[in-house]
């Protein structure tokens, strides 16, 4: 039946991580000419949140979906875009029943197929502060509920610990197209495909700042640190990347043909770094 390619841009963070966006996102487009380009944006307000006019910015850039994990409802703003039914916005599946939001993205494929590309985000429970349910059980149970038959699915993992992500994709390969990490903002080198056809990433890393420490000022999180004392994390600055990942998927079977993590390096000496 042909083939699907998907992009799926890890945490953008803050300003940092929205200009590199801006400016490299193109140049991913015209190499791999994704169909569809899916952001993790929690991070997009100056590290912790997403507003609706920040929302409206990337979207911009040609990010056709928005997912969000543990920083969901950081800036309060945003409950009322979620309760909005046109916008392809979605909250984590795993949350209180009566949190506001969607469980699931789901994006038209235009012209190229009469399905739909369903994105299903959970958080995981270790280490995570937000409280929230069975990921495993909340995919069994959306994957049957999806108003599609046979449907296309990638399930990003937003969890702290390796072993909680990989855990999940071993439980769903087979079922979905993709497990894709997100959450720690490192880039992970372990993209392929499991037995099953389900493309598995653990991490795909930030959009933002590696000059800083997972997005802070390198100087403030050290000295937190080094003296237990309370600083002010900024926002940091220098080494900007996109990163994420490319996944091709078979439409026949709904499996993965191949992944591949992506980075682009920002260019400093143009607009909107310059």
């Amino acid at each position: 039946m042909g083939s699907l390619r998907i992009a799926f841009l890890g945490d953008i963070f803050g300003g940092p991580g929205r200009q590199v966006v801006e400016q490299q996102l193109p140049v991913l487009r015209a190499e791999h000419e994704p169909e569809v380009v899916i952001a993790n944006a929690e991070n997009v307000r100056s590290g912790s949140g997403l507003s609706p006019a920040l929302y409206e910015k990337i979207r911009g850039y040609g990010i056709d979906g928005v997912t969000l994990g543990d920083h969901v409802f950081r800036e309060p703003r945003i409950v009322s875009l979620l309760e909005r039914g046109d916008e392809p916005i979605a909250r984590p599946a795993n949350l209180a029943a009566s949190a506001p939001g969607r469980r699931y993205l789901r994006i038209a494929l235009g012209g190229r197929s009469d399905r739909s590309l369903f994105v299903i985000t959970v958080l995981g429970r270790i280490f995570m502060s937000l409280p929230a349910g069975d990921p495993f059980a909340t995919v069994d149970a959306l994957l049957e509920e999806l108003p599609e038959p046979d449907p296309i699915v990638i399930v990003e993992a937003h969890m702290e610990t390796t072993s909680e992500k990989a855990a999940l994709a071993h439980y769903l390969d087979g079922r979905v197209a993709a497990v894709l990490g997100t959450h720690t903002h490192v880039p992970t080198a372990d993209a392929r495909i499991l037995a099953g056809g389900t493309a598995f990433i653990t991490d795909l890393g930030m959009c933002g700042p590696y000059d800083s420490v997972i997005g802070r000022e390198k100087s403030a999180v050290v000295r937190h640190m080094t003296t237990g004392m309370h600083v002010r994390f900024e926002l940091g600055r220098g080494g900007e990347a996109l990163c994420g990942a490319v996944v091709e998927i078979d439409t026949g079977t709904r499996r993965a043909l191949s992944v591949q993590r992506v980075r682009y390096e920002a260019d400093h000496h143009r607009a909107p770094f310059a």
